[in-house]
């Protein structure tokens, strides 16, 4: 199949012609992955060396091998999952795709296997970002093995200016922004006390310190914004309101002034004060988590109000954040009789079946689907309770809203009011301001 890049594509392939390290930004549905197959088939075409492709396991079929056989069918292409990984790392491939779990398998290979890789693609490299997990540790490794490096995500910094310095070690060794993180985080954040005890301290990013930033890495960064490279119908984000009945408002302030006694408490962790917000978040979705792990329902009112968005819409997407929210919304689904799926990784023929207009509504998690999956027969995106994960929600709503969408587009977000929903929401909005400034600093600077 010949393909005909975009504008903004061959202005992409143009900029990693000349460079061996590259991290691109941008936007999510603006084609990155169709960008690093061509380029790496004019570069296998001149040294015949091999691919490591590191992505989430829901990409791994859906999008890499997927659009290398309609792209460069030539190309060879190994799957490498953990029930067959030795045996699809020593295939004779051209392409070997793992995802981040199992790269710490990766480190028993010694110098004599790598040598026929020439370059390796971290697709959402945000999942490294934390630079004391044992999957980011083995990544640093591994990257001395790859000349030629490649860095994707559309979601850099979505808790703000700390979440880049691991990423950007992984791509440079440390040339740009250093090779210590505390050194780093020291000049770009500020330290501020948010509890009674000593030690409890958020690091807060320091004023216009994206701009700074931006300079430093701007040599080797690739943004591109989704607004200004494809045409299609506009995406329309709201939030829909939702107010708990009296007695579900009752058990939901019962809870919270509870909380806040506890909270109160010095002696109370950090962990434990998350488990509580998580609980009244719970509460306030209609459902709760017990000790012994099973769930209580509270009320039905809010996955009723899920379903007649869904009902007013022909096909839809609807996140959820936990197991009882999905048990609920099937519950839901099935009592309206809806044709609908569930989104499994391991079944990535589900997202071809939605693609054909089987389903009304697919629900799926925002870990296992927020990323490059393309679900254009959606026009809504419908999250059942508001996430505090940026990622997650800016790479969700792009399911829908990306190339190929010929109709307009709705995100819509489901708030209880009176509730820690509100508060979820606003943090939500005020760090996706902040990372878009940083990546509208970027925007096509080296181009």
């Amino acid at each position: 199949m010949t393909i005909k890049p975009m504008k903004h594509q061959t202005q992409s392939l143009k900029f990693m012609a000349t460079r061996k390290q590259v991290f691109d930004m941008s936007d999510a549905g603006t084609g990155k992955t169709l960008v690093e197959i061509l380029d790496f088939a004019r570069q296998h075409k001149k040294d015949g060396k091999c691919l490591l492709v590191v992505c989430p396991k829901s990409l791994m079929r859906a999008a890499w091998a997927n659009d290398i056989k309609k792209f460069a069918p030539h190309l060879r292409v190994s799957l490498a999952y953990a029930k067959n990984r030795t045996e699809a790392l020593g295939a004779d491939a051209d392409v070997f795709i793992i995802n981040p779990d199992g790269v710490k398998d990766l480190l028993k290979y010694k110098a004599a296997f790598w040598r026929r890789f020439g370059r390796v693609v971290v697709d959402e490299a945000s999942f490294f970002k934390h630079h004391t997990s044992q999957r980011s540790k083995a990544m640093k490794k591994l990257m001395k093995n790859f000349e030629w490096r490649r860095l994707l995500s559309a979601t850099p910094t979505s808790n703000g200016i700390c979440d880049l310095w691991h990423q950007m070690l992984l791509l440079d060794d440390g040339k740009r922004l250093g090779t210590s993180f505390f050194g780093f985080r020291s000049a770009c954040c500020e330290p501020k006390q948010v509890g009674a005890h000593a030690h409890a301290i958020q690091w807060v990013d320091k004023e216009g310190i994206e701009q700074a930033v931006s300079a430093l890495i701007s040599d080797v960064v690739i943004r591109h914004k989704f607004e200004e490279c494809v045409d299609i119908p506009a995406n329309h984000m709201y939030s829909v309101p939702f107010e708990l009945t009296p007695k579900h408002q009752k058990i939901y302030d019962e809870l919270e002034e509870e909380s806040i006694a506890v909270l109160q408490n010095t002696q109370v962790s950090a962990v434990h004060g998350g488990a509580l917000y998580t609980k009244l978040l719970q509460i306030a979705s209609g459902a709760v988590y017990n000790d012994d792990g099973d769930y209580s329902t509270v009320a039905s009112e809010r996955y009723e109000l899920v379903l007649d968005l869904v009902e007013q819409r022909r096909h839809s997407v609807v996140f959820y954040l936990w197991e009882h929210q999905l048990q609920e919304l099937l519950a839901e689904a099935k009592k309206r009789k809806l044709p609908y799926a569930v989104w499994d990784p391991d079944k990535p023929g589900v997202a071809d079946e939605y693609q054909k207009g089987l389903y009304q509504v697919l629900f799926a998690h925002p870990a296992s689907a927020g990323h490059g999956l393309t679900l254009t027969k959606g026009t809504a995106t419908i999250w059942a309770s508001p996430t505090p994960n940026l990622e997650w929600f800016s790479q969700g709503k792009k399911r829908v809203h990306r190339i190929g969408q010929n109709q307009a587009t709705e995100t819509i977000v489901v708030i209880a009011e009176n509730t820690r929903d509100v508060k979820v929401f606003d943090s939500l909005m005020r760090k996706d301001v902040k990372m878009t400034s940083l990546l509208e600093d970027l925007k096509c600077s080296a181009l």
